[in-house]
């Protein structure tokens, strides 16, 4: 594993890439179906509003695409168009399982659900949380990995590889990375 780029390779009947996050952490993604839990706890969505990457900029942490913890007594679906609306306003028209990926942290495993979604509506909130809303970008910049306005979430593998996913399976001439 290195920070320059992900290894990848086929571990028990699934495809996976590894690579090591911001934080030194070991991350493991997949785009087969639940291969680490069918029960995650956490989710993670990127969006499309009017051909535009719908983010939100986190108080702490700064842009990045919505997403968080599954609540008790809801699935992961459920948690993932609720974070939309919570962090951006975001109504969510359609919304698809890409794939699933796990951190392993220095005290605790995180797993989450990745999907992506289209907005049909963005509808102005008094509050977001713990963000300050929606962000519109026509496109992610090449240099996110080491853009300090984005979250270190943005600065890893999964998400160079969940929008060349997104893009093999559901757009078509859009420009993002």
């Amino acid at each position: 594993m290195n920070r320059e780029g992900p290894s990848n390779k086929k571990i028990e009947g699934f495809y996976m890439y590894r690579f090591i996050d911001y934080y030194h952490n070991e991350v493991v993604l997949s785009f087969d179906d639940h291969p680490f839990s069918t029960d995650p706890k956490h989710v993670w969505v990127v969006c499309r509003y009017q051909n535009k990457w719908l983010l939100t900029k986190h108080s702490d942490r700064g842009y990045e695409f919505p997403g968080g913890k599954v609540e008790e007594n809801e699935m992961a679906l459920e948690a993932a168009i609720r974070e939309v609306k919570e962090e951006t306003g975001g109504i969510v028209d359609t919304i698809d399982y890409i794939g699933q990926y796990k951190v392993r942290g220095k005290e605790k495993m995180i797993v989450k659900n990745i999907y992506y979604a289209t907005i049909k509506e963005l509808i102005t909130q008094e509050d977001y949380l713990e963000t300050y809303g929606p962000i519109l970008l026509e496109e992610i910049p090449h240099n996110v990995q080491k853009n300090r306005q984005f979250s270190f979430i943005m600065k890893d593998g999964v998400l160079l590889k969940s929008l060349e996913r997104i893009k093999q399976r559901f757009l078509t001439n859009v420009s993002g990375t």
